[in-house]
């Protein structure tokens, strides 16, 4: 490949809170085992980047020790505090630099479903960013339209990458078909640079405080010096040298109960049950069940994710889920998330 060291840089600060109630303050999502297997799906995403030459967890203090005991084959970044994925990166990226020799970072959040071969893909993506010096993001072709995800818009193609037109929001149905027509990919939040692209990108934008404080040996007080701000914002969104990399396996970020309808089998009843719960069902069809040794029983509704973890039970249909974040927002202020 690029004869250069590959780091990979994971994501392990955020608590996913639309997984609520099984994911909390106190028991981020990427410490869940969701989906086929007991492993978590931090230990998931530390074992498909194997191939890197050293893989970094980043992560905030208040999940650190879980971390470490989680994925002890990796090393643990313990960014000063959680400001998303933006000063996460920043720093990681930083770090990642002083400790290896000219190093190319593939940069990943640990809450991600992948079915298939990430390996090929990852290393061209890594070799392209080595190789042009651009900013490498990975799309995903959609299998369906979905408001839930951001959209790449695609340019000039160049064989194993192309040129980013555009970054596109969360859009409505609508605008989710237009761009699945038009050949847009998801944005799946997966990236690559070399730590020089990435420090020349910063300049002038939210993280260039960030920069100037961890030049100085600051760390603290960088990021007392920004706001929470996302990668895709702070840097990819103002850019001037993107380029998009096509991740071709099944892919899903898992950030909402529905998605479990899509990487989980359904019984006969069109019901897909999580974690550790027990279900009997009358009448009833096409609901989501998770839960922590709890045994539910469904009566003539459909549609619905019923989530049940602690002393809690979340009851929201699932077109709906997507809205559990308001009702975090809710608990939150109350202090009872």
């Amino acid at each position: 490949m690029t004869g250069r060291p590959l780091v990979a840089a994971v994501l392990a600060g955020g608590i996913g809170s639309r997984l609520y109630p099984a994911s909390r303050s106190h028991r981020p999502k990427q410490l869940l085992a969701l989906g086929d297997g007991d492993d978590t799906l931090l230990e998931r995403t530390v074992d498909r980047v194997a191939f890197a030459d050293a893989v970094v967890v980043v992560t905030r203090p208040a999940f650190a020790d879980a971390v470490r005991e989680t994925v002890p084959e990796a090393s643990v970044l313990v960014e000063p505090a959680g400001k998303d994925t933006g000063p996460a990166l920043a720093y990681a990226t930083h770090r990642i630099a002083e400790r290896f020799d000219d190093p190319v970072v593939l940069a990943l959040p640990s809450d991600h479903h992948v079915d298939g071969d990430f390996e090929p893909a990852a290393r061209r993506g890594t070799r392209v960013a080595a190789e042009t010096g651009a900013l490498v993001t990975f799309g995903v072709e959609p299998t369906r339209p979905d408001t839930g995800y951001g959209y790449i818009e695609p340019g000039a193609d160049h064989g194993d990458y192309a040129e980013v037109a555009a970054f596109h929001e969360k859009p409505d149905a609508e605008t989710a078909e237009a761009y699945v027509a038009r050949g847009y990919y998801w944005n799946a939040g997966i990236f690559a640079w070399t730590p020089g692209a990435f420090r020349r990108a910063t300049a002038g934008t939210p993280l260039a405080p960030l920069y100037d404080a961890l030049d100085a040996g600051d760390a603290e007080a960088g990021f007392d010096a920004v706001d929470p701000v996302s990668v895709d914002y702070a840097v990819f969104e103002r850019a001037d040298d993107v380029v998009t990399v096509p991740l071709d396996v099944a892919w899903d970020d898992l950030g909402s109960w529905d998605a479990l309808q899509r990487i989980l089998p359904a019984d006969e009843n069109g019901t897909v049950v999580a974690g550790d719960a027990e279900v009997v069902s009358v009448d009833a069809a096409d609901n989501v069940v998770a839960g922590d040794d709890v045994h539910v029983s469904l009566v003539g509704v459909e549609d619905l994710a019923v989530v049940a973890y602690d002393d809690r039970v979340l009851v929201v249909p699932t077109a709906e889920a997507q809205r559990v974040r308001d009702l975090v927002t809710k608990l939150d202020e109350r202090g009872e998330f």
